[in-house]
């Protein structure tokens, strides 16, 4: 049973809501679009002079960085939590506000509504984002030398240490997906048996993963990059 109602929410959200140019738009890609326009909005209205209203959302928004910067800090330093922060909280805002998505009237049913982190291209992605800055900034704060911990701590185990690097993208895409979409599975087939009451949990629980799945891979980021940047690797 599970099986089918996953490959029947599969197809139906991989199936195009539009078309621009020729390239095929999936409800992945218009929640994600209105993931980012929400935050945007958000973020000007946050920084903006608008009486009270701007100034009470200013002040969520400060207390939700200056957790964050905490966090951060506690994990890789304050220098470098500060350095980082704009890549680690953007990661962990988006990813938030996505998972989140599941919990929207009408999500799984609109076309153009869907939880975007629920397909692995969009985990992939997201875990490619981390792979790339994660080199990127190894290589800008040691240069070509970064490249000497492929072969430490002996030569011999560059093959290992190329599959550990490889593993870490897939690790991070696998994880979010399958506990994302796990969840909205058991909401759906909860919600398809018994549409009253029961159902709540589910809910509460999809609030309670998505902030955790948000922080695990916000974390693990975290660590990769402070790993990549630090002096002794």
């Amino acid at each position: 049973m599970f099986v089918g109602i996953a490959n029947a929410a599969e197809a139906g959200h991989h199936a195009p809501v539009a078309t621009i140019f020729g390239i095929e738009i999936s409800s992945y890609t218009t929640s994600m679009w209105l993931v980012m326009a929400l935050l945007i909005g958000v973020s000007f209205l946050a920084t903006r002079d608008l009486k009270w209203f701007a100034s009470g959302l200013q002040n969520f928004l400060e207390l939700v960085v200056e957790k964050l910067l905490n966090f951060l800090s506690e994990v890789m330093g304050e220098e470098k939590a500060r350095k980082y922060f704009p890549y680690l909280a953007t990661v962990f805002i988006f990813i938030l506000v996505m998972n989140y998505c599941s919990l929207l009237p009408g999500s799984g049913t609109i076309s153009w509504l869907t939880t975007p982190t629920s397909t692995l291209s969009v985990t992939v992605g997201l875990a490619l984002c981390t792979f790339s800055v994660t080199h990127f900034f190894g290589i800008k704060e040691k240069g070509l030398s970064y490249f000497k911990h492929f072969f430490q701590p002996y030569p011999f185990l560059f093959p290992l240490n190329i599959v550990e690097e490889i593993v870490k993208p897939l690790s991070l895409s696998l994880r979010l997906f399958g506990n994302i979409f796990g969840e909205k599975m058991i909401g759906m087939t909860l919600f398809s048996m018994i549409p009253l009451i029961v159902p709540l949990p589910a809910y509460f629980l999809g609030i309670l993963f998505g902030a955790i799945q948000a922080y695990v891979f916000t974390l693990l980021s975290a660590i990769y990059i402070h790993t990549a940047t630090d002096g002794h690797h």
